[in-house]
């Protein structure tokens, strides 16, 4: 119980970071989510669950993340319990596979401009949304993916209503990957 909430709390919160990054590299989006909120939740209360399904921008923004930066980049090992081919490759019973999120998600075979941060991309249902993977798919996806869903929709979704967001500077926020370093004190 104890993996499966920190798995949960870990993933979201590196979502939301993740989703506050793009948001704030790309001001338009932003623009419109808030607008989105405005319309259809206001300024008079908070947002609540029950908001969730009138908030279509919110959610593509969300998917879109989920997409660009999975949580999980790899997905949960799965071992083949028979001889098997897969992708024109024999892979003998018991082989370890592990399915590389990240690479589907940015596959410029499978993606228009895969790359660039594009919400619209997951509108009105987007034709690509069946592509998208971050939780895995089929009976082993991720028990937790509704509730993760929910959670980030309503964090971003506050987040979104309740501040105004910007950039400190002129330059977008830095979001390559590398390798952290920590100094011990002396």
């Amino acid at each position: 119980m104890k993996v499966m909430i920190l798995a949960g709390t870990d993933t979201s919160s590196v979502t939301m970071e993740w989703a506050m990054s793009l948001l704030v590299n790309h001001p338009e989006v932003l623009k419109k989510a808030r607008a989105e909120v405005d319309a259809h939740v206001g300024q008079e209360r908070l947002i609540d669950e029950h908001d969730l399904n009138k908030l279509p921008y919110i959610k593509a923004i969300i998917s879109e993340t989920f997409r660009l930066c999975p949580a999980a980049p790899l997905l949960v090992p799965h071992m083949a319990s028979d001889n098997c081919t897969i992708g024109g490759h024999n892979v003998p019973r018991d082989t370890l596979l592990l399915v590389n999120a990240w690479a589907i998600h940015r596959d410029p075979k499978t993606w228009d401009d895969p790359t660039s941060f594009k919400p619209e991309r997951f509108e009105d249902g987007g034709v690509e949304g069946h592509k998208l993977m971050p939780f895995g798919s089929g009976r082993r996806a991720c028990p937790g993916a509704g509730l993760a869903q929910r959670v980030v929709g309503l964090a971003l979704g506050s987040l979104v209503q309740c501040f105004e967001w910007e950039r400190v500077g002129k330059d977008p926020v830095d979001l390559s990957e590398r390798k952290r370093t920590y100094h011990a004190k002396s």
